[in-house]
C-alpha cells in the first residue's frame, strides 16, 4: 500500500485516483486568472473545492502558463500567505503549495500545509531541497523544459518519454542525497510544460513507462491547450476533453490528478476507478483539527 503522509493526513494512493483541486491566485493563470482576486473570493473557494470533493487543495500565487513572466518573490508571498492563514484551520484536507521559492515554502508550511508543488523540480532555488529536507514533506518534482517565458517556442525531444524519465530520475537522486525521503518524492511530466501537442498525447498513452521511477504520479490536463488543438476549442469549452484525457490517465497509471472542475472530474475519477480498481484499505486518519 503506497500512503504518502501529509501532515495529518495520511492518503493511501493505491485505493483511488486522488483529486488535487487547483486554487490559482493570479491575475494572469490561462484559464482561471483574475477570478479570486480577493481575500473572500478566494476563501470561499477553497471551501468549495473540498466540499466539491478534491483530496488536495493546490494554491499558487505564481501563473506558469506559457509566455508569462513571475512576480516578486513578495508579491507572490503577499497573494498566497494570507488565503493560508484565513483557511488551514477551516480546511479538512492537505493543501499544496505551488512555489519554486523556498522562502514562500517556508512561510506556507510554518502555517500548517504539508506539500510543495514545484514546477523546477527543485531547479528555481538552491534552498528549496533544504527546505522540503528539514519538514519532511512531499515534493512534486516536475519536468518543464526551459522557462514558462519562453518554453513553447519550438521545443524539440529525439525521444519524449525517454528525456523526461532521465531528467526525473535525475532530479529525484539530487532530492535524495539531499536528505528527502524516498516516500516523500512524487514525480509530474509536466503536460503543458515545453512540450508539443505530440508529445503531450505521448506523454499520457505512454504514461505508465514513468512508473519504472518508482514514484506515485501527479498529473495535470486540465483545460491545457493540446485539447485546444485536438478539438479546436476555446477554454471554456474543454470540460469534456479534460473529462476524456482524465479518463486515459487514470488508466496509464495516474495517481494524483491536477483539476480546475473538482465536482466533475471527481464524478469521471470516481467511475473510472470504480472500474479499474480494486478495493484495497484505506490509510487516511484519524485526524483531528
Amino acid at each position: 500500500m503506497v500512503c504518502l503522509k501529509c501532515g495529518r493526513y495520511n492518503l493511501n494512493l493505491e485505493s483511488k485516483t486522488h483529486l488535487m483541486g487547483i486554487l490559482n491566485i493570479t491575475p494572469d493563470s490561462f484559464y482561471d486568472g483574475g477570478k479570486y482576486s480577493s481575500l473572500s473570493q478566494t476563501e470561499k473557494r477553497a471551501i468549495q473545492i473540498e466540499e466539491d470533493g478534491a483530496d488536495i487543495i493546490d494554491i499558487g500565487g505564481v501563473s506558469t502558463r506559457p509566455g508569462s513572466q513571475p512576480p516578486s518573490e513578495e508579491e507572490e508571498t503577499k497573494r498566497v500567505i494570507p488565503l493560508i492563514k484565513k483557511i488551514i484551520k477551516k480546511i479538512n484536507i492537505p493543501i499544496s503549495i505551488d512555489t519554486y521559492r523556498a522562502e514562500v515554502a517556508r512561510k506556507a508550511l510554518d502555517l500548517g500545509v504539508s506539500i510543495v508543488n514545484d514546477v523546477t523540480a527543485l531547479n528555481g532555488d538552491k534552498k528549496m531541497v533544504e527546505v522540503v529536507a528539514e519538514y519532511n514533506v512531499p515534493i512534486i518534482l516536475m519536468h518543464m523544459k526551459g522557462e514558462p517565458c519562453k518554453m513553447q517556442k519550438n521545443p524539440y525531444y529525439k525521444n519524449v518519454i525517454q528525456e523526461i524519465s532521465q531528467f526525473l530520475k535525475e532530479r529525484i537522486d539530487f532530492s535524495l542525497a539531499r536528505g528527502i525521503k524516498k516516500e516523500n518524492i512524487l514525480i509530474d511530466p509536466g503536460i503543458g510544460f515545453g512540450k508539443r501537442l505530440e508529445d503531450n498525447l505521448e506523454i499520457i498513452s505512454k504514461l505508465k513507462e514513468f512508473g519504472g521511477l518508482g514514484k506515485p504520479i501527479v498529473l495535470g490536463v486540465s483545460r491545457k491547450s493540446f485539447i485546444g488543438k485536438v478539438l479546436d476549442l476555446p477554454i471554456e469549452e474543454r470540460l469534456l476533453g479534460t473529462a476524456a484525457s482524465v479518463t486515459a490517465a487514470i488508466m496509464n497509471g495516474a495517481n494524483i490528478l491536477r483539476v480546475h472542475d473538482i465536482a466533475e472530474m471527481s464524478q469521471v475519477i470516481k467511475m473510472t476507478d470504480v472500474i479499474l480498481r480494486p478495493k484495497t484499505k484505506d490509510c487516511r486518519p484519524k485526524t483531528s483539527n
